[in-house]
């Protein structure tokens, strides 16, 4: 449902479906990262889980940091529609 939302969203800047685009892979992660969050406000203990979130979180602090260097345009505009914070540059 969301999913379908940021699809139609981004797909209308590229002109088509692109499913391998850094704006598209953000957009999944994210999804991702949100539904886990609230998985954990049930399940405290689950480690495993937290495991692949840690790891959900370095994949999408990667695509961010590149899609900032590539075109700081998009990245900001990425950034306000998913309501995510900015990375910390070093």
């Amino acid at each position: 449902m969301v999913k379908n939302l940021f699809i139609s969203v981004i797909s209308q800047e590229a002109k088509e479906k692109n499913s391998g685009s850094v704006e598209f892979q953000i957009v999944s992660l994210t999804n991702k990262i949100r539904r886990l969050t609230s998985h954990f406000e049930l399940h405290k203990k689950d480690y495993l889980s937290q495991r692949g979130l840690r790891k959900i979180l370095g994949k999408r602090q990667r695509q961010l940091s590149y899609l900032a260097k590539k075109n700081r345009v998009r990245y900001k505009e990425l950034i306000s529609q998913l309501a995510i914070r900015e990375l910390k540059t070093r």
